[in-house]
């Protein structure tokens, strides 16, 4: 290559967006993209529902064909990156190879993370977060006949619902008194609970998992601290994900604490304190305007909306972020859209309702000192742009207005 590339470090969405962006503000120059999984960048939410079940092929997971990069980039697949000097400007892969760049973008997204206990590394034993996972995870459904599932967050519910769809037996072991409590709070936890229960999940709340049992090397089920023993074909471990650093860390690049999510410290523009490199998706540390505080999420909307941003700030674009997180998921006959932010169970007064919870067709708003901080619709659509003036509304809205909004 005549000059240093652009070099996008990434196999997910917020890459491949990355990539495209670049092009589509008229970037001429050299651009590597680097994957450590063995093809282009893809998104991840079918692996948990539709291609999990099925019901949708491979292609429908990428969102950028072959024939893109081999007109637009340099894909170089396979070869995870193990280094990074930001003072040479010098990103080194698994091989020992090195590519040396004009600019970066770190992308690489997020890890399951490990349970460590007893038989956790056991056959039948999975973790789910590439499109192989998936596929052995669908294999071993196929064959199952009760599925366990420890972790009641948004992998561990989705796959729940997609185990019983299929037919199979369910049975989710959570820590809080209800699913999705963490992130919805116990009052809307309530309601992914009794989903679930219809449709014949069982759920094992306040649960500390202790082992997986196994004979002949294969789990055979599971047992909880206080003795209890389930049996199960297949069990999932989806406790949660820890952001892909190591890059960062290695090049003495900032973090945000623990306590404030973890993650790349970026600015509003999404450069992280390394020189020319920034930072997107599940990594991202993203300081919110609105809320005047970082916030790093996980999910489908900040990857799309992230890397298209950190790419045109790449070219020189000043403007700091400032969409509010956003995620979706489907369960079932449930179709739900969130919006807004709350730090924990602490951080509101109450949750207003719109509509019926007892026929799934409702808003619910989470508020503080009568201010919205976070909406969720459930069964209730083209609302979006409606929830986000609530949030952003410089005077509370009556409770009266919440309650009709539906």
């Amino acid at each position: 290559m005549s000059s240093a590339p652009y070099v996008i470090v990434g196999g997910g969405l917020a890459a491949s967006k990355a990539a495209q962006t670049l092009r589509d503000e008229g970037f001429e120059g050299d651009l590597v993209v680097v994957t450590g999984e063995a093809h282009r960048p893809y998104e991840r939410p079918p692996l948990s529902k539709d291609y999990l079940r099925g019901e949708a092929d491979r292609s429908a997971v990428f969102t950028v064909d072959e024939d893109w990069y081999a007109q637009n980039a340099e894909l170089r697949t396979g070869e995870p990156a193990t280094g990074l000097d930001p003072m040479t400007r010098r990103l080194t892969l698994a091989d020992g190879s090195g590519i040396d760049y004009k600019k970066l973008l770190l992308a690489t997204g997020s890890s399951p993370r490990p349970l460590p206990i007893p038989g956790a590394d056991l056959q039948g034993v999975h973790l789910l977060r590439t499109v192989e996972q998936s596929d052995l995870l669908h294999a071993a459904i196929d064959k199952a006949e009760h599925v366990a599932i420890v972790g009641d967050g948004w992998i561990g519910m989705e796959v729940a619902a997609s185990a019983r769809q299929l037919g199979r037996e369910v049975t989710v072991f959570g820590l809080g008194a209800q699913p999705l409590e963490r992130v919805l709070g116990p009052e809307m936890g309530l309601v992914f609970a009794k989903l679930h229960t219809d449709h014949g999940v069982e759920l094992l709340r306040r649960t500390q998992v202790a082992k997986i049992l196994g004979e002949d090397g294969r789990a055979v089920g599971v047992e909880t601290d206080d003795g209890r023993r389930v049996a199960a074909d297949v069990v999932l471990l989806a406790v949660g994900a820890t952001p892909n650093t190591g890059l960062a860390v290695e090049a003495g690049i900032n973090l945000r604490p623990k306590e404030l999510g973890g993650g790349i410290a970026v600015d509003g523009t999404l450069r992280t304190s390394g020189p020319d490199i920034w930072a997107a998706g599940d990594i991202a540390s993203i300081p919110s305007v609105h809320y005047g505080r970082p916030i790093r999420v996980e999910h489908w909307q900040t990857a799309l909306d992230t890397g298209p941003h950190a790419a045109r700030a790449m070219l020189g674009d000043e403007a700091p972020y400032d969409k509010l997180p956003y995620f979706y998921t489907d369960q079932y006959d449930l179709g739900m859209e969130y919006l807004g932010f709350v730090a924990g169970p602490d951080a509101y007064d109450e949750v207003v309702v719109s509509g019926s919870i007892e026929s799934l067709e409702f808003v619910a708003f989470w508020t503080k000192a009568g201010r919205v901080l976070a909406a969720m619709t459930v069964n209730t659509w083209d609302r979006m742009a409606e929830v986000e003036a609530l949030i952003r509304a410089s005077e509370p809205p009556s409770p009266e207005a919440l309650q009709s909004f539906r």
